[in-house]
């Protein structure tokens, strides 16, 4: 029974990662179908960190009540950064890559996070570099090779494959949103959005790892993060949409947008990767982006009848190997000591009065009057936290 314990602890990080990517794909076909309805980008985004902050102080209400830790001006200039990072500045320059340039071309930048992600965590000290060791090479190479395939995915076309050769599910409507298709000389706002999200999201992956350090209620962080980006992106949008008709929500798939980025990603997707975050650190949550990828083409055939090729199988095959090797890189690294390292780990010191003779040491071990016996135990977390425990032995 501890085993089968063991192992669904084991596999519930990557599982929750995997459910994460499942809700951005939801997020990107919904979101889609919004701004091609004519849905504003910071309108949209507006009313996400909204609902969201209402509903994750819900569930903070529920499951943290009475073990939240205390508040600190610390925790709240992290949150407001965190929210900043990773909620309003993010999703306002990623839809502005989708609606300027191509939804293409986002997807394919969003997936250089992981190499962004990977150097600020080798900077910050998140992630060592030991390519002498096997784990460290496996999550170098895991992260290129990934970050490779969903180029390919994204950029070479190949021979098209027709997967759904019977059905016809197309949900896009042709009313376009005069904000797609910019012209040319507009494109290079796209270009600049879609770099700029990308270490958006690498340096909120940064600070939270740190935010969940200090204040590990994830509920509640997560919470003040979209309080703090409901309030950010709302006075940007009251500064760049003058049209006041569009904080109306006329249609079905605008309601459904706003709602379901609300719940599934600003509650669900952030409160999971800051627990993530903190229990394998900021690569482990990043590496999984790429997944989005492979999710979207494939929904994206059926429900919007855009076109699969066989590069998309190859980026796909690809990113499935990245990520194989860097969760294995990272399960080699997080290994737990053995009995025999755990020894070496410990040492004893052993003080003696100062009144016993030297040349008796060895009689007088036993019958010292006052012996300290002090084990340094390595912390659990090898951040350096250490146990000293102290046993007073006195003999009369």
């Amino acid at each position: 029974m501890n085993r089968i314990v063991k192992v669904v602890q084991e596999l519930k990080p990557p599982l929750l990662m995997v459910l994460v990517q499942v809700a951005y794909t939801g997020n990107t076909l919904i979101a889609k179908l919004a701004i091609s309805d004519g849905m504003s980008i910071s309108v949209y985004s507006a009313y996400r960190h909204i609902l969201g902050a209402a509903f994750t102080f819900l569930l903070a209400l529920i499951f943290e009540r009475k073990n939240r830790p205390k508040l600190t001006w610390r925790v709240l200039v992290m949150t407001f950064f965190c929210g900043l990072f990773g909620g309003s500045l993010f999703q306002n320059l990623f839809f502005t890559a989708v609606a300027f340039v191509s939804a293409t071309y986002a997807n394919a930048i969003f997936n250089m996070i992981p190499v962004v992600t990977f150097i600020l965590s080798f900077l910050f000290g998140y992630e060592k570099l030991n390519l002498q060791s096997a784990a460290g090479k496996a999550k170098v190479m895991g992260t290129i090779i990934g970050v490779s395939g969903s180029m390919v995915l994204s950029f070479l076309k190949g021979v098209e494959i027709n997967i759904w050769k019977n059905i016809h599910m197309n949900v896009m409507h042709k009313k376009e949103n005069s904000r797609i298709g910019a012209s040319d000389g507009r494109q290079w706002i796209g270009v600049l959005s879609g770099i700029g999200c990308c270490f958006s999201f690498s340096v909120w992956l940064i600070i939270q790892a740190k935010l969940s350090k200090e204040y590990p209620s994830h509920h509640s962080s997560t919470s003040l993060m979209n309080l703090m980006a409901a309030i950010q992106a709302t006075l940007f949008a009251l500064c760049v949409e003058k049209n006041w008709n569009q904080w109306k929500l006329p249609s079905a798939i605008r309601v459904l947008a706003a709602l379901y980025s609300a719940i599934a990603v600003t509650a669900f997707v952030n409160i999971v990767t800051s627990w993530c975050v903190r229990k394998r650190g900021p690569l482990y949550a990043s590496v999984f982006n790429p997944l989005s990828l492979v999710l979207v083409a494939v929904a994206a055939a059926l429900l919007l009848q855009e076109k699969l090729y066989l590069g998309s199988v190859i980026g796909a095959m690809l990113i499935v190997c990245g990520l194989y090797m860097v969760l294995w890189g990272k399960s080699k690294e997080m290994k737990p000591p053995t009995d025999l390292e755990r020894e070496l780990r410990t040492t004893e010191v052993v003080v003696m009065s100062a009144n016993e003779k030297s040349d008796h040491v060895s009689s007088n071990v036993v019958n010292s009057k006052s012996n300290i016996v002090t084990k340094a135990h390595k912390g659990i977390f090898g951040n350096g936290d250490h146990e000293i425990l102290k046993t007073i032995v006195e003999r009369n």
